[in-house]
């Protein structure tokens, strides 16, 4: 390639040469191989296996939460049925009755009347009526009795009233 000749291309020799060397480079050069079944099959199981361990995580966790929200592990201001208060824990315990199992005492004694609402929502009760009496000792809102308590026995959809502190 000595001739500055026009080129048919119309490349100068460099460019020819940079060309060639470009090709024979690439043509030389080992392609990599995919075992593509392989990859498809770890992504589907790692896929699998995260799905798993989310779904698992979630079940424990609502597992978890649907324990605590029926026993009172978590809401603030549960107490056990026989904790000490101002007032008669008999009248401000509720027995709820599962459809399976003895009954399971929940004291409403330091609940306001949005908590009571909520966790007789939650355990599918219904409110009845709403009344205030004056009880010394008490925190004004806070629940003082309901009807019926203990030792009535409370299924799900029944009715319960209840009477509010009225300070």
């Amino acid at each position: 390639m000595t001739s500055y000749d026009a080129r048919p291309s119309g490349c100068t020799p460099f460019e020819e040469e940079l060309m060639n060397a470009m090709n024979s480079y690439a043509d030389s050069a080992d392609s990599p191989e995919f075992d593509a079944p392989a990859m498809v099959r770890r992504t589907r199981r790692r896929r699998a296996v995260g799905i798993a361990a989310v779904a698992t995580a979630i079940v424990v966790a609502g597992g978890g939460t649907a324990l605590a929200s029926m026993t009172g592990g978590t809401h603030q201001g549960a107490r056990p049925a026989a904790s000490s208060t101002a007032v008669s824990s008999d009248a401000t315990t509720m027995l709820y009755g599962f459809s399976e199992g003895r009954p399971f005492p929940i004291d409403f004694s330091n609940f306001d009347l949005e908590g009571a609402k909520s966790y007789l929502l939650k355990t599918q009760t219904k409110l009845g009526t709403v009344s205030k009496k004056a009880v010394k000792g008490c925190k004004p809102g806070s629940v003082v009795g309901l009807d019926p308590h203990t030792p009535k026995i409370v299924k799900p959809g029944d009715t319960v009233n209840l009477t509010i502190c009225a300070g």
